[in-house]
């Protein structure tokens, strides 16, 4: 006798990390997840978690794309809809996938989209045109916290450093990913900070104005205090609840 199937779950949230990210970035949405016991992927995307930064030299945007493809492929036999989290960098790949698989994308939660960063030489930015240039001669970047109070939970959420070459591909994924707004066309919620020191604002503004999604079906709740690690800093708790009540509703569950 051949076994039946094992049914799909409804529902899952597929919980992509940022930029030189670790997973702890990220850690405080597992337990309120498990609480609602909805399924869940939390997938390391290629050269993060290491124990050195020098595992993202040379690894592409198309690589982070791949991983992040793959894990939700892989989930989807699991769950029927998906709802993407990304943060930051994740946030792009979130964008991307409701592209590529728009009748599986649920709906995505992004958090602090980096579609325009402070750093000038970034895509969007007055010395973008400089970038590689820089490049040559700077072969690392250092990267400083504007946490304004980090939590324990987080106490290494992204790498100290991180190679130049890297930084350009994630230049090369803004621009990817800026291409494709106006096809986005699933339901969103934005969470973005008025202050931070990594990604601009207007981000989000940018992101709603171009994006598909019709004006009933997207959101922004904005921070006044959080820093770019918006999970591991002071409003963490709101941000957590504001997703945790966003999937309730999307899912039919109790939070």
């Amino acid at each position: 006798m051949v076994a039946e199937p094992e049914a799909r779950s409804p529902f899952g949230v597929l919980i992509i990390h940022g930029f030189t990210a670790t997973l702890e970035s990220v850690e405080a949405l597992r337990k309120p997840l498990q609480e609602m016991g909805i399924p869940f992927c939390m997938p390391l995307l290629a050269g993060h978690g290491a124990t050195s930064p020098d595992a993202l030299d040379g690894v592409g945007w198309e690589a982070w794309l791949k991983d992040a493809e793959l894990a939700f492929k892989d989930f989807s036999l699991e769950v029927e809809r998906v709802i993407v989290i990304g943060h930051s960098m994740g946030a792009l790949l979130a964008l991307n996938l409701a592209v590529r698989y728009p009748k599986q994308v649920d709906s995505l939660i992004l958090a602090t989209p980096a579609l325009r960063l402070v750093s000038l030489l970034a895509p969007g930015r007055p010395l973008h045109f400089a970038a590689r240039l820089v490049s040559m001669m700077i072969k690392k970047w250092d990267l400083k916290s504007d946490l304004q109070e980090l939590r324990p939970q987080c106490l290494a959420p992204h790498y100290a450093w991180v190679p130049t070459n890297a930084i350009l591909s994630l230049f090369d994924l803004i621009r990817t990913t800026e291409r494709l707004l106006d096809q986005v066309n699933v339901p969103f919620m934005i969470l973005h900070n008025r202050k931070e020191a990594t990604v601009l604002p207007n981000s989000a503004t940018l992101l709603c104005n171009r994006a598909a999604t019709s004006p009933e079906e997207r959101s922004i709740v904005w921070f006044e205090r959080s820093g770019h690690q918006i999970f591991c800093d002071c409003e963490r708790d709101k941000a957590v609840r504001t997703i945790m009540t966003y999937i309730a509703d999307r899912t039919g569950r109790k939070e």
